[in-house]
């Protein structure tokens, strides 16, 4: 509460209110991903604040702001006759009715979404439960049965724009006016039905997010966030969710296996509502395609691994102590180099890094090149937060005794729980694209270009999603060759099926993942795929037919 006080009248709140309006109304980011589906999030978002808004203005020009509540404008074309209101404004009246026409395209579009979703860029759309179908029921209803209702009024009394007007003089010319004048009354109940249904159910439903997706963003901007472990943050991302769908698609679960039961917006839906069961929590790859392009933001793989620590965290003081008589590091040097466990099992990027210091004339303190202790981030995907912390805690103990001041991994998944869970002060985490494009911009460190060497390069999970390094590595290699892009890239790269984070999925099921990767891969015409995470290395070469290298290898067997 003290830091939301602190930032309350400054930019941040400034930033906050920006964000509400292009992303809760004007969906920006759905816009980004398809046209026809930002437009129907926006009509009924935008459409209805709008249709509120103008018709509360609207109600104050007949009544005066004395007799308008903030509700008033709902019913007020019912109150209008009643109320003896023979002038109409023209100008309102229009605008009015232009405002619903959009909201009632949006309207349109969503009918069209339920029957053929592929047409606004989406594969596949949500499964809802009860009380999603019921408010979605009940919101489609809602704007047919006002235009329904008041053009049936402006037959009756007069008035309207060029929408209900225009249609309530048809009805005049094609009806019996008793007639109409029964259906008066129950067009209004029907349309205020609706109206009644849906906000009952809303807290029960996806809607709720109308409700705390706007809170959220002004607590991101006022920077607080879920944290791993802190869980009282949760429920306001948990809430936000609106259950689109979008997180769908890019999972490769959904479209190269066929799971389709565990999703971001079903993990999030079983959280919600306490029913969130294992198979649900630990069936992810973690790889962030999903969080890539959720429109609201929300930090799904901080949410999922606080719901496993929760569920499988297994406190246990004494399992760790052998940790306090291993230290097998070698060499002296303020440049540290910690392989990791998955950079053991492959070697050649092992002994590319030894060229690589050697040629660089690096001093180099060797942390773990004959075995050593895990990083601790794969039992911390897993939910083993406690066991995480004694790996972490050891490992740290050890960076410190040594006095390294820069620490260099080959193996992305250390990097992120380096620089996020390590906070390791006075010590530069560095990957080794980074490092080492670091050294050839020095001069330290000169390769040989040929335009007949063709790569690819196929971006890590942990390494572009996860710490945002993309550039990098691409600089490294279109020194050395020429580099070919596959379809899938950068932000929107394909993980390669061997997640630590998943334990679910069976090896044939990450075989099957690593062979659709490897396709893209190999049809960009590359002689070489080239990544830079050992895991990706070992996932993609089952599949590929091309050479596998790390970027690494590709660096050392190519030094002058």
């Amino acid at each position: 509460m003290l830091l939301i006080a602190k930032r309350l009248f400054t930019y941040h709140t400034i930033g906050a209110v920006l964000e509400v309006i292009s992303e809760s109304l004007l969906h920006r980011r759905i816009f980004r991903r398809n046209i026809v589906l930002g437009y129907m999030h926006m009509s009924l978002a935008f459409g209805w604040f709008l249709l509120i808004t103008v018709g509360w203005l609207e109600t104050v020009a007949y009544l005066g702001a004395q007799w308008v509540p903030l509700h008033g404008h709902i019913f007020f074309k019912y109150f209008v006759p009643l109320n003896g209101i023979t002038g109409h404004k023209p100008l309102f009246d229009n605008v009015m009715d232009a405002l619903l026409l959009f909201v009632l395209s949006g309207v349109l579009l969503a009918w069209l979404k339920r029957l053929r979703s592929r047409m606004m860029g989406m594969k596949r759309t949500t499964k809802h439960i009860f009380f999603d179908r019921i408010a979605l029921s009940a919101l489609w209803f809602i704007f047919p049965a006002r235009l329904v209702a008041e053009s049936i009024t402006c037959a009756l009394y007069g008035g309207g724009g060029f929408l209900t007007g225009s249609i309530g003089t048809l009805l005049a010319g094609h009806i019996n006016i008793s007639v109409l004048s029964a259906l008066y009354e129950p067009a209004w109940w029907f349309y205020s039905s609706a109206l009644g249904i849906f906000f009952i159910a809303m807290p029960f439903s996806r809607y709720m997010h109308i409700f705390t997706e706007i809170p959220l963003i002004f607590l991101r901007h006022y920077r607080l966030r879920p944290e791993a472990q802190e869980k009282s943050y949760d429920n306001f991302e948990i809430e936000a969710c609106s259950r689109c769908g979008i997180c769908i698609d890019p999972c490769q679960l959904q479209s190269q296996l066929g799971i389709n039961d565990v999703q971001s917006v079903y993990f999030l839906r079983d959280r919600r509502y306490n029913m969130l069961q294992q198979k649900v929590a630990h069936n992810c790859l973690m790889c962030g395609r999903c969080e890539a392009v959720c429109p609201v933001g929300i930090n799904l793989n901080t949410l999922r691994l606080n719901s496993r620590s929760s569920m499988r965290n297994i406190p246990n003081e004494g399992r760790y102590r052998y940790l306090r008589t291993i230290d097998r590091s070698q060499g002296e040097g303020k440049v540290g180099y910690f392989a990791g466990c998955m950079t053991l099992l492959t070697p050649n990027t092992l002994s590319a890094m030894q060229r690589i210091f050697d040629a660089a004339g690096e001093k180099v303190w060797w942390a773990d090149k004959d075995g050593g202790v895990c990083c601790g981030r794969p039992l911390k995907l897993s939910g083993e937060v406690d066991s995480a912390q004694k790996m972490i805690d050891y490992n740290k103990s050890l960076f410190t005794k040594h006095n390294i001041t820069t620490l260099v991994t080959s193996c992305p998944i250390c990097l992120r729980v380096f620089r996020e869970e390590y906070q390791l002060e006075g010590v530069e985490v560095l990957h080794h694209s980074e490092y080492i494009l670091r050294l050839m911009k020095q001069g330290r460190l000169r390769v040989n270009y040929s335009s007949s060497q063709r790569f690819t390069y196929h971006d890590p999970c942990e390494l572009g999603r996860g710490s945002k390094i993309y550039d990098q590595p691409r600089a490294v290699i279109e020194a050395i060759g020429v580099l070919l892009e596959p379809e899938h890239n950068r932000k929107n790269a394909l993980c390669c099926g061997s997640s630590v984070a998943n334990t679910a999925i069976s090896d044939a099921d990450q075989l099957t993942i690593a062979r659709s990767v490897a396709q893209e891969l190999d049809a960009t015409g590359a002689d070489t795929v080239v990544t830079a995470c050992p895991l990706c290395k070992k996932a993609i070469a089952r599949g590929s037919k091309l050479k596998i290298a790390d970027l690494s290898e590709i660096v050392a067997n190519n030094l002058k």
